[in-house]
């Protein structure tokens, strides 16, 4: 029989390949054509929607008192994922019912999506690193959170490229800037943006944005969840 610790360090190990890989045809060509369109979007415009996303996820993500999860310092791999995986289902349910409430109530809801989501997926996240042990009060645990969001939410080229940058995160994290406006928030914007625009857009229309809105949150928080228990996984059985 397979113990526990096992098991997921066979998880670990597929998800630590699939970050590797190259880009797809598939996946480049969507890149070129992402990229090209962001070339004809106006600088001044380009400028405007990194500080709006910046502002937004830097008022969730470093409010004081975000969240009162203690780091958890007990218990084994498996008593503690059994919890996440918990807390992931509640999050993907609490996701699934925000999407289908603003996909139902036309343009105006719908983009309030947007906020509400990001919401919860930095909440998730702050969840998840708690459980695991990690002290989210903690400047540079918050920036591994981003890394994280980058990871679930990009390009596949991208996304190996900050892979690399966590997988010695002690000695990463010492060379990380004590000011966060220095963090790269022109490419994270760029990605989260690309790859929730097409999915998210179904969301806008009218009859079909409910139930698209229920099942796009529902598979984003999925995504997310188990690019986060990787992520950790990766600093505990280092």
């Amino acid at each position: 029989m397979m113990t526990y610790d096992l098991k997921a360090q066979h998880e670990l190990k597929r998800w630590q390949k699939k970050m590797l890989q190259n880009p797809s045809m598939f996946n480049r060509l969507s890149k070129k054509l992402q990229t090209k369109v962001n070339r004809y979007i106006p600088e001044k415009l380009h400028i405007a929607i990194t500080a709006a996303i910046k502002q937004m996820v830097k008022v969730v993500l470093f409010s004081a008192g975000i969240t009162t999860t203690k780091p958890n310092i007990t218990g084994n791999l498996e008593i503690k994922e059994t919890a996440i995986k918990e807390r992931i289902k509640w999050y993907k349910t609490t996701a699934a019912v925000e999407g289908g409430a603003t996909g139902a109530g036309g343009i105006l809801l719908g983009l309030a999506d947007f906020p509400l989501l990001l919401g919860i997926k930095i909440n998730l996240l702050f969840d998840v690193a708690a459980m695991y042990g990690f002290d989210v009060n903690d400047y540079k645990e918050r920036i591994y959170i981003l890394y994280i969001m980058q990871l679930a939410f990009s390009s596949q080229q991208e996304r190996r490229i900050v892979y690399l940058k966590i997988t010695d995160w002690e000695k990463h994290s010492k060379q990380l800037p004590d000011d966060i406006n220095q963090y790269d928030w022109r490419t994270f914007q760029q990605e989260y943006r690309d790859y929730l625009d097409l999915a998210k857009m179904a969301q806008l229309i009218p009859v079909i944005g409910a139930p698209v809105g229920v099942v796009v949150n529902y598979r984003l928080i999925t995504k997310l969840g188990e690019t986060a228990m990787n992520a950790y996984r990766m600093r505990l059985m280092k």
